[in-house]
């Protein structure tokens, strides 16, 4: 039996400023007895719940299932344990796999390494038994494997994910800097925003939060539009649960009124961007979008407003930011009252040329950026 047979016990890659509402999503969708660690949180979990998170979760990046854990002071141990594993249970010569590594305080000190000398095992094993080898493609692999080393203690886990969940399939096209969609997710989470209330993103680029809202209004699984899963080349997955998984998981969808959502945007190109993507989960056409400049919008009012409004690596030319931040605030101000805000900044120095006093901030990042989300009362 594998670890994660014997434990039922998963780990799931989650950024961290986004760990306690994921930790709350893995709760309210079955598993149990989290707890959380740097960049994850391990939890306990049934294959139908297994299933049921990567179906459905809008904030994990992805679930690995730990096969073998040991203890790993050289690349020949770990190259020898990992031979132990019969890989022939998971996928066969013919198909390809991919191997992703971390390492911190240990004898191996790279990451890249430990992947190749995990990769050489994997390979071996099977050109040991066949004369064949499986290939590599770190792109779009049939299996996902993990390497996670520790103070010289080792994990193999396969990505039941099958990929990062981040990646939901709906953004066709796209913008300079577009958002990752676990971000977008997060915001309108913490936004509060169910659809009873229009919400409108006055900057909608690619339509990442237009899509996000749409699917958690409706119920949509975050990622209906995947294929496959990791999870489907365990060694005792169940195809009927998986299945009824799935069905439960549609049939849970519920239609949204006509402009519920609305998003704008002063580039063509992201209209055009925007409500090709939004097309791809938005069938009976809810969302609206049109090009506009935020400034010759008459009024947000009695509305939840969502925006990523444009900033340095946004723009891609000069723009007085200070000032625009500055006549945004007053848009806010004057034409928005009686609605609430939630004004993702990428850059967070803009956040006092606004101008409002916000009802709270919380850190999120966005790639290498260290933004943070604002709230704001607009009276």
């Amino acid at each position: 039996m594998y670890n994660y047979q014997k434990t039922n016990r998963y780990f799931a890659q989650v950024a961290d400023n986004l760990k306690d509402i994921a930790e709350e999503e893995i709760l309210f969708l079955g598993g149990d007895n989290t707890r959380q660690v740097y960049r994850g949180i391990y939890f306990n979990a049934t294959p139908e719940v297994l299933y049921t998170i990567n179906f459905q979760s809008r904030l994990i990046h992805r679930v690995l299932a730990p096969l073998m854990l040991f203890d790993c002071h050289s690349d020949r141990y770990l190259y020898k344990v990992s031979s132990r594993i019969e890989w022939k249970d998971f996928f066969d010569s013919s198909q390809t796999f991919a191997v992703s590594a971390t390492v911190s305080h240990s004898a191996i000190k790279h990451s890249k390494f430990a992947a190749l000398r995990l990769k050489d095992a994997i390979v071996d094993y099977f050109r040991s038994r066949n004369g064949e080898r499986p290939s590599v493609n770190r792109r779009n692999p049939d299996l996902w494997i993990n390497l996670h080393i520790e103070n010289n203690k080792a994990t193999v886990s396969l990505d039941t994910s099958g990929g990062s969940l981040h990646k939901r399939g709906y953004r066709k096209e796209t913008v300079l800097a577009p958002m990752i969609e676990t971000l977008a997710a997060a915001i309108i989470k913490y936004s509060g925003w169910d659809g009873s209330v229009p919400l409108y993103d006055p900057f909608c680029g690619a339509g990442t939060l237009l899509c996000e809202g749409y699917m958690l209004a409706s119920r949509t699984p975050a990622a209906i539009m995947r294929a496959n899963f990791g999870f489907q080349r365990l060694p005792d997955f169940d195809p009927l649960l998986w299945n009824r998984v799935r069905q439960k998981g549609v049939q849970k969808k519920i239609r949204l009124l006509k402009n519920t959502i609305v998003g704008s945007d002063l580039c063509l190109k992201a209209v055009k961007s925007a409500t090709h993507n939004c097309s791809m989960v938005d069938e009976e056409n809810v969302i609206n979008i049109e090009q506009k400049d935020v400034f010759d919008i008459p009024g947000i009012e009695g509305k939840t407003i969502v925006c990523n409004p444009p900033y340095g690596i946004r723009t891609g030319k000069n723009v007085d930011l200070g000032h625009f931040y500055k006549r945004f605030g007053d848009f806010l101000k004057q034409r928005c009252r009686g609605s609430t805000a939630y004004v993702y900044f990428g850059q967070r120095e803009h956040i006092k040329n606004l101008g409002l006093k916000p009802s709270w901030r919380k850190q999120l990042s966005n790639g290498g950026l260290d933004g943070r989300l604002v709230m704001y009362e607009l009276y």
